[in-house]
């Protein structure tokens, strides 16, 4: 089987999460500059096989259009140039930087590195992919 890639885009900093080969557990990967992703994005792409890539989009449930939708979706544009042969699923990202606060507090993370950004990205992308997952069946 082949895994799934997500994505946190944000305006200077991009977290990454990626399943397992099965695609069963999305699991937090990396922050990198938004500035790099791309070149970042093909070569995680190019590593292993990719079933799809999954992006985090503010107010999707709603229709909302925040600061970060332009650059979320001029993203999603690229990467579908870039890469042609794979899926890009649009995946509500509402309340996953809450989400991944509680659960690095839960895990027992010091507050000091909490406050550190890179390490809320990468787990919001873990959520935003485990939320794909758990949506059912990826046709």
């Amino acid at each position: 089987m082949a895994r799934f890639i997500a994505f946190d885009w944000g305006l200077r900093r991009t977290g990454i999460a990626i399943t397992d080969s099965a695609a069963i557990i999305a699991t937090p990967l990396e922050t990198v500059r938004t500035d790099d992703l791309a070149a970042v994005a093909s070569e995680l792409i190019k590593s292993e096989p990719c079933a799809g890539l999954v992006v985090g989009i503010p107010g999707l449930m709603i229709g909302k259009q925040t600061d970060s939708t332009e650059g979320i979706e001029s993203f999603i544009v690229k990467l579908g140039r870039d890469h042609p042969e794979l899926t890009i699923h649009r995946v509500d990202e509402s309340h996953t930087s809450l989400e991944a606060m509680n659960a690095l507090h839960l895990g027992g993370m010091k507050k000091s590195q909490r406050r550190e950004k890179g390490s809320l990205d990468k787990v919001a992308a873990a959520i935003i992919l485990q939320r794909f997952l758990d949506s059912g069946p990826r046709l």
